[in-house]
C-alpha cells in the first residue's frame, strides 16, 4: 500500500544527472502496468492502465514528473488523499494495534479521495508513450519519437526528445537495461543489481558522467554537462555490461537479510 497526496511530485531524474534509477526503482518501475488484457474500471480510475509499456521506460529515460493523481492512475500509489486529511489519517493509523494489511487498507480508504488526471496530464499521451517507448533500444526510442513528432506535429514529442538528448548517453542505456532486467527479478535481486551499478558509477571505471552531472546541475549549475561518451553511438555494449558484472573482492556485494523478509518481497 502506497499513499499519494496532493502537491506530491514523483520523478526519476537520474539519467539527467549521469546516474541510474536506484533505491528499488528498477523493481517498482518495471512493474507499472503493461500488456493488460482486461481493465477493472473500479480500480483503474480511467482507461490509463490499458496501455502496454505505458510510463515505466518514459519515466526512467526522461525524468518526467508525475503528480499524486497520476501516481494513482499508473499504479505507483494505491491511495490518494488531500493534504487536509493527512492529520486524521495519521491519527487513525497511529491507533491501530495490528499489522493486518486489510485493516490498514481499510483505514487508508476511509480518508481517501477519488481523483482523475486532468486534461493536461501526460497520461493522456499513453498511446504515444506506448508506441515509442516499447522499442528495443534507446536509439530506436528516439527514432520513434522523431517519427511521431514529424507525423503528428505534437510539441510534446519534441519536449520529450530534448529531455532524452540532454541526458547522459551512457546513463540512458544503463537505465533501460536495468529497468528491463528488473521485470523478471524480485526486489532483493533488483537492489543488489542497483548497488552494483551505483558502485561502478562512483568508481569511475567506465565514465565520469555522474560527477560531471552533479557538477553541471547541482554545483556550478551551468546545466551544460560534458558527457563521456558524448553520443549514443559511442556507447558500446561492453561499456554498459561493465555496470552489471559482480563486484570484485575489494568491494563486497550487497548482502540482504532476505530470509526474514515477507515472501512478497
Amino acid at each position: 500500500m502506497k499513499m499519494a497526496k496532493s502537491l506530491q511530485v514523483y520523478s526519476n531524474p537520474e539519467a539527467q544527472v549521469g546516474f541510474h534509477p536506484d533505491a528499488g526503482a528498477s523493481y517498482y518501475l518495471s512493474r507499472l502496468p503493461g500488456y493488460l488484457g482486461k481493465c477493472n474500471k473500479i480500480l483503474l480510475i480511467s482507461r490509463f492502465l490499458c496501455g502496454n509499456m505505458l510510463v515505466r521506460e518514459y519515466l526512467a529515460l526522461t525524468g518526467g514528473k508525475l503528480n499524486g493523481v497520476e501516481m494513482i492512475a499508473c499504479g505507483l500509489a494505491t491511495h490518494y488523499s488531500l493534504k487536509e486529511r493527512l492529520p486524521w489519517m495519521e491519527e487513525r493509523l497511529g491507533k491501530l494495534i495490528t499489522d493486518d494489511p486489510l485493516v490498514i487498507e481499510s483505514s487508508l480508504a476511509q480518508y481517501g479521495d477519488l481523483v482523475y488526471p486532468d486534461t493536461t496530464s501526460v497520461l493522456h499521451k499513453f498511446e504515444k508513450i506506448d508506441k515509442c517507448f516499447s522499442q528495443d533500444t534507446v536509439e530506436e526510442i528516439i527514432e520513434a519519437l522523431e517519427r511521431e513528432a514529424a507525423e503528428s506535429h505534437d510539441e510534446w514529442c519534441n519536449t520529450v526528445l530534448n529531455k532524452i538528448k540532454a541526458a547522459s548517453p551512457l546513463s540512458l542505456k544503463v537505465a533501460l537495461k536495468s529497468i528491463r532486467e528488473g521485470r523478471f527479478q524480485p526486489l532483493d535481486q533488483c537492489l543488489v543489481r542497483e548497488y552494483r551499478i551505483s558502485v561502478n558509477w562512483v568508481s569511475k571505471k567506465v565514465s565520469d558522467d555522474f560527477c560531471e552531472g552533479v557538477r553541471a546541475r547541482l554545483v556550478d549549475k551551468d546545466f551544460a554537462p560534458k558527457w563521456g561518451p558524448a553520443r549514443l553511438e559511442e556507447v558500446t555494449t561492453d561499456m554498459v555490461d561493465c555496470f552489471f558484472i559482480p563486484l570484485d573482492e575489494l568491494e563486497p556485494e550487497l548482502n540482504l537479510a532476505t530470509a526474514i523478509r515477507e515472501p512478497s518481497m
